[in-house]
């Protein structure tokens, strides 16, 4: 039996109670919409409890809007993202739902002052039911389908238990694949592709690379900041920051950073990614000039100095340094090789890259282009940025836009 969601205020189903589902359903709400917020899991947010190392980087301290990937129009891409400013958002986590935040200049990061990410996922969900969302969790569905026409839309939801909601909007905020223990599996992705929605092939994003076998294979654990670029034809990214040594290749902020080229040039079945690493922040001629002989110092002892012991043996022994050579180990220092022979897929991917097509929604609205009354965002859509709280910007702004776009009343 059909339940209808109708009322004189629109009637909006929500899909997807994570960080762009959540804003969608309480911006709805906000809006005077009637607003239910649909969920598979037992309690939602899961990937907001995870991140940050459960610290949740709520925001980046700036935005550098050039930073985010897309194969859509940037120029859609930089509508979106400035539809919801960065001080705005951080006045509604204030504010609105009454987080106070704390700024790590060091990282360029902003996190809950409480330093935990569950304040941010309850702080959320209990924002939306104050203002009337009705959450439903464990609540699977199963198929999503267009009931009505483009002058009056109607939706329907078929939920695993055997019974379905109605609603006049619907707001698609599955997630892409990423962290599939969290309860990503990619099905507003089939439902938008089965819609006829125009998708980019995924593929993971900020994921840990691997090099199986790897010369590095002993200096796992070793941290330390580098910058790190990636190339594979015209694809190219660079990044600096942290940098991990893991048991199976690399990880930390710069390698995830510019995964998704090495991710892509795989996909593509080339060649695969050129990375190429500055160890330290010196440059070519700033290494010349520490590596000139002085007194008794060897360039042995000016590498260990500058770098941790272990990384600094082995990229000695790599550059097969002598006296007359030192232009092998200013390659190295500056342009090293960093081999690699695949990545941890999206088991360990931050966020999914690729998605349906900006040009498939209204920029203002997020309402689809192909059907009146669906709404998409989130990681659905073909966009990503960086480590540093990008993606949860993206997640909120265009969470908010679904939401206020799916309360507006339609002029008869």
């Amino acid at each position: 039996m059909t339940q209808s969601l109708g009322s004189p205020a629109p009637s909006v189903l929500v899909i997807g109670a994570g960080a762009a589902g959540t804003m969608a359903a309480i911006h709805a709400a906000m809006h005077g919409a009637d607003v239910t917020l649909l969920e598979r899991t037992a309690d939602g947010g899961r990937k907001i409890l995870i991140s940050g190392g459960g610290r949740c980087n709520v925001l980046p301290m700036q935005l550098d809007e050039s930073r985010f990937e897309t194969d859509s129009s940037r120029n859609t891409l930089r509508r979106l993202l400035r539809a919801w400013p960065l001080a705005e958002q951080r006045r509604f986590f204030e504010v609105d739902v009454g987080i106070p935040l704390a700024e790590e200049p060091a990282l360029r990061k902003v996190f809950p002052a409480s330093h935990k990410a569950r304040d941010v996922r309850d702080g959320l969900l209990a924002l939306a039911a104050r203002h009337g969302v009705r959450l439903r969790f464990n609540a699977r569905v199963l198929d999503v389908v267009p009931v009505g026409s483009a002058e009056a839309p109607m939706w329907r939801v078929t939920l695993e238990d055997g019974g379905a909601l109605e609603a006049e909007r619907l707001v698609l905020a599955t997630g892409g694949l990423s962290v599939p223990a969290t309860g990503s599996d990619g099905f507003g992705l089939r439902i938008a592709r089965s819609l006829g929605h125009e998708i980019h092939a995924p593929y993971a994003a900020l994921t840990p690379l691997t090099c199986e076998p790897s010369p590095y294979t002993e200096l796992a654990g070793i941290s330390l900041p580098v910058t790190l670029s990636a190339q594979a034809g015209a694809r190219r990214a660079t990044a600096t920051g942290g940098f991990l040594f893991t048991h199976r290749g690399y990880s930390g902020p710069a390698a995830l950073d510019v995964s998704h080229v090495a991710v892509r040039a795989q996909q593509d079945g080339g060649d695969g990614a050129q990375l190429r690493v500055q160890w330290t922040p010196h440059d070519e001629a700033a290494w010349t000039r520490a590596l000139q002989p002085q007194g008794n110092r060897t360039v042995g002892s000016v590498v260990r100095g500058a770098l941790p012991d272990r990384l600094a043996q082995v990229l000695l022994a790599m550059a097969q340094v002598d006296a007359d050579e030192r232009h092998r180990l200013l390659d190295t220092l500056v342009r090293g090789t960093l081999p690699t022979s695949g990545d941890e897929g999206y088991k360990k991917a931050e966020v999914t890259g690729g998605g349906v097509d900006l040009g498939e929604v209204n920029p203002r609205t997020m309402e689809s282009r192909r059907h009146a009354g669906l709404f998409l965002c989130g990681e659905l859509l073909d966009a990503f940025g960086p480590i540093g709280g990008y993606n949860f910007y993206w997640a909120w702004a265009t969470g908010r836009a679904a939401g206020v776009g799916a309360a507006e009343r339609r002029s008869e």
